[in-house]
């Protein structure tokens, strides 16, 4: 890729706590929402994007109608390396293109989100594919999309969805950055356990694409209080829901007096929205950036194209913020 797919969007670099525009050093805040299922969407006989319904005249939408400057796209490793059925891996990432493209041409920068390693191994629950730590493969994934996507300055890069405990019916034990395993009865997940595969996804990107604007995820993508890593220029990126606690300040809004945070998710449904006002008058007193979860899955924003009880509310947010409100 030399550049084609970002439609001209700058490139995007970190000073002090804020995400800037890397030639000027004009803040930038980026607000929008996750268009999930390329993750879990089994392709079609139209490919990847069709089985997961994104279109261009949706992208259009989120972009343009709701006022979106950033799409978060949850990805899945195994098919991004390997494809699925008789789509390549070069199918799949070509859908990944299209969405990009189809993003930066309304303006709107894509994040690039590993959130599945495949679409086969459960780590518990109802078929949860959300694993607690990445593999070796994860590292193979981000070498290939970086070299892929190094000119194109519309591309950011979350290095892993949620690092978390392993659920009581987890049968797999937890990987550790150099390939091992964990003892059976090692459960947890902590900063001990998750800040060498952040370092090593981190170098991992960065030997293929030293300028890549990386967002690293805390602990259950919520808790930042053990961050920063001892890496230059990342963002932190939080995910922020009802259940996860109430001491925001604690969890992220200290880190972010001294370093770039970023709300990667959040959301809830109708009976949440006071709360969820509460949430986005402290992103924006904090000057952090978002993306709401989800266009495409529970808990909804959208249901054919009209805003959900919460969706309105998002809605409204971006559109005050893309007019200047506040």
């Amino acid at each position: 890729m030399n550049g084609e797919l970002s439609r001209g969007l700058p490139g995007l670099a970190v000073s002090g706590n804020r995400i800037v525009v890397a030639a000027t050093g004009q803040p930038i805040l980026l607000r929008g929402v996750n268009r999930s299922g390329l993750e879990w969407a089994e392709p079609d006989e139209d490919g990847f994007c069709s089985a997961a319904g994104i279109s261009r005249s949706e992208i259009d939408f989120i972009v343009k109608g709701w006022g979106c400057n950033i799409v978060r796209l949850p990805l899945n490793q195994n098919w991004a390396l390997n494809g699925r059925s008789r789509w390549n891996a070069d199918d799949y990432l070509g859908e990944i293109d299209r969405v990009i493209r189809w993003a930066a041409h309304g303006g709107a920068y894509t994040l690039l989100d590993l959130q599945w390693l495949d679409a086969y191994q459960s780590f518990g629950g109802n078929r949860n594919f959300v694993a607690p730590l990445p593999n070796l493969k994860s590292l193979d994934f981000w070498q290939r999309l970086a070299g892929r996507y190094r000119e194109e300055p519309a591309v950011l890069y979350d290095l892993f969805n949620e690092p978390h405990d392993r659920l009581p019916d987890d049968p797999h034990p937890l990987i550790r950055e150099d390939g091992s395993t964990y003892p059976a009865t090692h459960r947890r997940v902590t900063a001990r356990e998750w800040h060498p595969w952040a370092l090593k996804l981190v170098d991992a990107i960065r030997s293929v694409h030293p300028s890549a604007l990386i967002f690293v995820s805390g602990l259950w993508g919520y808790d930042l209080s053990s961050m920063p890593l001892d890496r230059d220029s990342l963002v932190y990126s939080t995910h922020v829901y009802p259940h996860k606690g109430s001491n925001w300040a604690e969890a992220f809004g200290n880190l972010a007096a001294t370093f770039p945070v970023f709300a990667g998710e959040w959301g809830g449904n109708a009976e949440d929205r006071e709360w969820g006002r509460s949430l986005a008058h402290y992103f924006d007193a904090l000057q952090v950036g978002w993306t709401a979860w989800s266009w495409s899955n529970e808990p909804f924003l959208v249901t054919r194209f009209e805003p959900t009880a919460f969706g309105r509310l998002v809605r409204d947010r971006l559109k005050q913020t893309a007019s200047g409100g506040s």
